[in-house]
């Protein structure tokens, strides 16, 4: 899995490439709880490189959703494709986390 943020015209952005499953997920969490503390009105998560995700992927992400919720922020998915897109229509979360 790689990772990187940027922050630029007050957006926060979280880009995912490779794999985000139980073994990577718990590398990206300091980037997570960081983006959190800095309380930024709007998170973009790219995963246009994102090839998978499991549970722990998705609760990551559905993570920086809620506590960006609760001080008024928000976060979207950008570029699903693929097995993460399948993952989210599942589950639903493509009506609430999708751009």
């Amino acid at each position: 899995m790689e990772f990187s943020t940027s922050r630029e015209d007050g957006v926060a952005t979280l880009r995912i490439a490779g794999e985000l499953d139980a073994a990577t997920t718990r590398y990206l969490r300091p980037s997570v709880d960081a983006l959190v503390a800095e309380r930024h009105s709007r998170v973009v998560v790219d995963v246009s490189g994102l090839r998978l995700i499991d549970s722990l992927g998705v609760g990551a992400v559905v993570f920086l959703y809620k506590q960006a919720k609760e001080y008024g922020g928000v976060v979207t998915v950008h570029g699903l494709r693929d097995q993460p897109l399948a993952i989210f229509k599942l589950l639903g979360l493509d009506r609430v986390l999708l751009a």
